[in-house]
């Protein structure tokens, strides 16, 4: 079996990514900055961010079944290039004194929405180019590209803003190009045959649907995740505006991000370490213990920004866990049926993430930072019960690589996925 960084098709699609994602966080970055600098409007800068997350969450499930419907490639070089069209647009209108809030809010809805396909899509095609035995490898190398493009994009963001408002944007317009690249010199199929006539839209639809509710293990996950990720992003939320309104610099709010961020990097390069020695089950009760410990020692340490400390310790978890769930369900879910799965997981795993800012922002506002921690202590802890009493985690279905389908079986601690 070829290692994984020898295999070409693998590390084009990795490489074309780390600039893309990176050109993703520094536009990201830059874009409420723009908004700022337009109108002064913080509110109009948090519609812009709320319009790009609303528009992914509506763009999960139909982005699953395009994935499952057309060629991959060209899927993923069609939602390159509408992203590139957009961030080029907008460069040349900040350049031309052209750039409205209209013009951003188009834009940020164009480059969540075709971002949204590629991701699918991307996850999708990961089982034709990576052998199985590898995938949770695989998945753990592109968890350390996203963590290491989020330490390194808001700077860089930052940096190239300040030299010219426009530069964030053709910096990210050029990444996209360079994933395009990437895709466009794989060799292998990113998908397998696929039937002449597809099925109808809401067929499609219902399919992954109905597969995911069929599982007693994906159930499982989804309430395990839905408000783990929750309470995750409320805990961070909650450390970024409890420093702000102590007046902390803007700097050193920074350096809290930064080492929860350095916390979910170490864990991605240990991620197949532990994944290989625990498990996914294992793993998945793990982090939902931990997460509600560290999390009440964070609650005790708002306020400073030692409070980040216990969030960072979480994530090196993070990464193998999700690298077991993602490589178990890129082996075992047929390929007619991988991005429709992945679009419903996300969805349900992700959805509650967009409540938790606003809940955040209005307990320290009307509570405390550490009430609003422990509200989300209590959020984690709910999934930690499910973890500790679910059937659906205990038993699992293993894959077989010779036919792309599960057989009964359980994880334990050979990790396998």
């Amino acid at each position: 079996m070829t290692s994984l960084w020898r295999n070409r098709e693998f590390n084009l699609l990795w490489g074309g990514q780390v600039l893309s994602e990176l050109g993703d966080a520094v536009a990201r970055f830059a874009l409420p900055l723009l908004v700022l600098f337009l109108t002064g409007s913080a509110v109009q800068a948090g519609v812009v961010g709320t319009v790009g997350q609303v528009t992914s969450l509506v763009c999960r499930l139909p982005a699953g079944v395009l994935a499952d419907r057309v060629d991959r490639r060209r899927a993923m070089l069609a939602a390159d290039a509408a992203r590139l069209l957009a961030c080029g647009a907008l460069a040349a209108l900040i350049v031309t004194g052209h750039a409205h809030l209209w013009v951003i809010i188009v834009v940020a809805v164009v480059d969540a929405g075709a971002g949204t396909v590629f991701g699918t899509t991307e996850q999708a095609a990961l089982r034709s180019i990576v052998a199985a035995d590898q995938l949770p490898g695989a998945v753990a190398r592109n968890e350390a590209r996203g963590y290491g493009v989020s330490l390194a994009g808001p700077p860089l963001g930052g940096l190239l803003f300040g030299i010219g408002h426009a530069l964030p944007f053709v910096g990210n317009a050029v990444s996209y190009l360079a994933s395009m690249v990437g895709v466009t010199l794989i060799r292998r199929p990113l998908q397998d045959e696929r039937p002449p006539q597809p099925e109808r839209l809401r067929s499609a639809l219902a399919g992954g649907v109905a597969f995911v509710a069929r599982e007693p293990f994906l159930r499982a996950v989804l309430l395990i995740a839905a408000p783990l990720n929750f309470a995750v992003t409320g805990v961070i939320f909650t450390i970024v505006v409890s420093l702000q309104r102590q007046g902390i610099a803007p700097a050193v709010i920074g350096l809290a991000e930064t080492v929860i961020g350095v916390g979910g990097l170490v864990g991605a390069f240990v991620a197949p370490v532990l994944q290989r020695r625990f498990g996914l089950a294992p793993l998945a009760r793990t982090i939902c213990a931990a997460a509600t410990a560290l999390f009440l020692v964070s609650a005790l340490l708002t306020g400073s920004v030692t409070a980040a400390a216990p969030v960072a310790v979480t994530l090196l978890l993070a990464p193998a866990a999700n690298a077991a769930l993602f490589g178990h369900l890129a082996a075992t879910t047929p390929d007619h049926l991988q991005g429709r799965v992945l679009s419903v997981i996300f969805l349900g795993a992700g959805s509650a993430q967009a409540a938790a800012p606003l809940l955040a922002g209005t307990l320290v506002t009307h509570a405390s930072g550490a009430a609003s921690t422990l509200v989300f202590t209590l959020a984690v802890a709910v999934a930690t019960v499910v973890a500790a009493t679910s059937r659906g985690l205990r038993s699992v279905r293993r894959a077989d690589p010779g036919s792309g389908r599960s057989t009964a079986g359980s994880i334990g601690g050979t990790g396998d996925a």
